[in-house]
């Protein structure tokens, strides 16, 4: 029988995530070969994660990760089934592993490479469901690279996530203060009042339809004129407006102005436009994006 050292029981650990007492078992099982203990431990992570597989995930962190030059972004939920875990070293280290996995993957961190069992994200998911003992998933990810400016902020200890991509945005006016309190701005905007599009443009025809219906319905029965009803509907749709689409929302910091306004100001002050490509706001436990 092969000698079993402290030294192979943490070098494989290191490798593995899995709990030392796992590893060393593992190990002797596979006569000292590292490889085939890792295989081992693979396999019974793999079955745990089933077992567990049933088990609610509703607590858990949004992972967040920039490129220095903020070219790019990451936003990921992480879920496990306690606060406790949440808050754990190793629960972290697996959300930055994630991180790790989805930068290095690039284009390709797809949903579909996302939830593959044999992909490198599950296969670290269920190793930290072998250690840890809590069901766990990463449900979603969200990646921004190549075509704008992208910032993020991170709001209730992580339990919400907002990663927003700017257009117009040179190198000397991402330097500038006054763009990074427009972008700390926007992103809190954003997490605050959790709006569905950027512009009007945005919501689709189908959308705005079954709005217009619903308002109409709301007063045909009024005996109004039709052309008053007409200017009752588009005025409701106008508050639904200033609801669901970013920049026709009253600002968190000053609800007299719109976020269209807050981004007019900042052009004056930058001597330059700066556009609001696309957003995402993630919150732990929320499945729609």
């Amino acid at each position: 029988m092969a000698t079993i050292t402290a030294s192979d029981v943490k070098r494989l650990r290191d490798q593995t995530g899995a709990g030392m007492m796992d590893c060393k078992t593992a190990l002797e099982e596979a006569h000292g070969d590292l490889e085939e203990a890792t295989t081992i431990l693979r396999k019974k992570g793999m079955s745990m994660a089933a077992k567990k597989a049933g088990r609610a995930t509703g607590e858990g962190l949004i992972g967040h990760r920039l490129s220095a030059d903020r070219s790019s972004g990451i936003l990921v939920e992480v879920n496990c089934e306690s606060d406790f875990v949440a808050r754990t070293d190793d629960f972290h280290q697996l959300i930055a592993d994630v991180l790790t996995a989805i930068e290095k993957a690039g284009d390709g961190a797809t949903d579909t490479w996302l939830h593959d069992p044999k992909g490198p994200v599950q296969q670290r998911v269920a190793a930290a469901i072998a250690k840890l003992g809590e069901n766990m998933a990463v449900p979603r990810l969200v990646r921004y690279a190549g075509r704008g400016h992208v910032g993020q902020y991170i709001h209730l200890g992580g339990k919400i996530g907002v990663q927003v991509e700017f257009g117009g945005v040179s190198t000397a006016l991402a330097s500038r203060e006054e763009f990074a309190t427009l972008v700390k701005e926007i992103a809190m905007q954003i997490a605050a009042a959790s709006p569905s599009y950027v512009s009007r443009t945005d919501v689709p025809a189908t959308v705005l339809a079954k709005e217009r219906a619903i308002y109409r319905a709301q007063v045909e029965g009024s005996g109004k004129p039709a052309a008053v009803i007409d200017k009752i509907v588009e005025g409701k749709l106008g508050s639904y407006y200033a609801q669901v689409v970013l920049l026709d929302q009253p600002s968190i910091r000053d609800p007299k102005s719109t976020v269209t306004d807050v981004l007019n100001g900042a052009a004056k002050a930058l001597g330059s436009p700066v556009t609001i490509s696309r957003f995402v706001r993630l919150k732990v436990g929320d499945s729609n994006l």
